[in-house]
């Protein structure tokens, strides 16, 4: 029985709601001990909540007391503090810790969720590199549940050019690139896919309607959205053939993906075309081998004057008007 315990509790936390059958089904008995074994966790504890009519069910809700989990308070307010650090910035494990978080804040007192929040925004780091991708966890940890139930959400979204409307869509996939969080969703007035960017989105209400899961494009979520990101259009154009191999350069470059494509075995092209110059110079120069460059003249022009500055520095003549 205890062993069925446990596996009733991890399947409540990883659905929103569950019917008697289902549960009945996954753990291979009668519905009539389901309904036993809700009232056991019940007792010990935990919030189960029981859903009337049809399509009713069991559902893991917040409660006053925080479950047995082996915590005290003072420690769960530092894992979730610890887990919304994590998922809003540290490269590498930001899925996991949003997985994670989502499974704790479900069941966090309201009374702790304001002692984690105190914290989250009391406290600073100094930050050397901005190496990781960046997003509020608060945001980070509303869309990751609205992910994992399939349950349409609402939001303002903030396009390129400045104008703020109002979207609805059902979210699919977080999605991490350089510095940046985008969330894969399917547009309900668009009707088609789109990506949005985590930045860019402000007051998410979750509506409670659920929907049956969209397949991805390609059955691979990253993919899909690299492929996006790839195709995107960007302000300035820089395209580079470059003397070396495109796995030699995908190891000495991140996040140009499918930016980067093979020409021949000792050869590739590299797109790295982007909204800021700068950026555009870093790719450029993090190359590390020859290459021949068609870009724009305010590409062009950037260059020559960041490659003046060098030479200054240098002690070195400066080129010719």
């Amino acid at each position: 029985m205890t062993a069925r315990m446990l596996r009733l509790l991890s399947l409540l936390q990883t659905r929103r709601e569950w019917s008697g059958p289902d549960l009945a089904d996954r753990l291979e008995v009668t519905v009539r001990t389901v309904r036993r074994d809700m009232d056991r966790l019940r007792e010990l504890g935990y919030p189960v909540e029981s859903v009337r009519g049809h399509a009713g069910g069991y559902r893991l809700a917040s409660g006053t007391d925080l479950p047995p989990l082996l915590l005290d308070d003072d420690e769960a307010v530092a894992i979730a503090v610890a887990l919304r650090t994590a998922a809003g910035g540290l490269t590498g494990i930001e899925e996991t810790a949003l997985r994670a978080l989502a499974k704790l804040e479900q069941v966090l007192p309201g009374r702790l969720r304001g002692r984690v929040t105190a914290l989250q925004t009391s406290l600073a780091g100094i930050t050397w590199e901005n190496t990781g991708p960046r997003a509020d966890p608060g945001l980070l940890a509303t869309l990751a549940v609205t992910c994992r139930d399939y349950e349409v959400i609402a939001f303002d979204y903030t396009t390129r050019q400045g104008t703020t409307t109002p979207r609805r869509a059902e979210p699919c996939h977080l999605v991490a690139s350089g510095a940046l969080w985008y969330l894969l969703a399917h547009d309900s007035d668009k009707d088609d896919w789109r990506l949005f960017r985590l930045d860019r989105i402000t007051r998410p209400v979750p509506t409670g309607r659920r929907v049956l899961p969209r397949p991805v494009p390609g059955d691979d979520p990253a993919a899909f959205v690299a492929a996006r990101l790839s195709a995107a259009p960007t302000r300035h154009r820089a395209v580079a053939t470059v003397r070396a191999s495109a796995d030699h350069v995908r190891t000495r470059t991140r996040g140009l993906g499918t930016r980067i494509r093979p020409l021949t075995d000792t050869t590739c092209r590299v797109d790295a075309s982007d909204d800021t110059l700068p950026r555009i110079a870093r790719t450029l120069a993090g190359l590390d081998t020859d290459y021949t460059l068609d870009a724009d003249p305010a590409v062009l022009d950037h260059l020559r004057e960041t490659a003046e500055r060098t030479l200054r520095a240098l002690g070195g003549p400066r080129s010719p008007d």
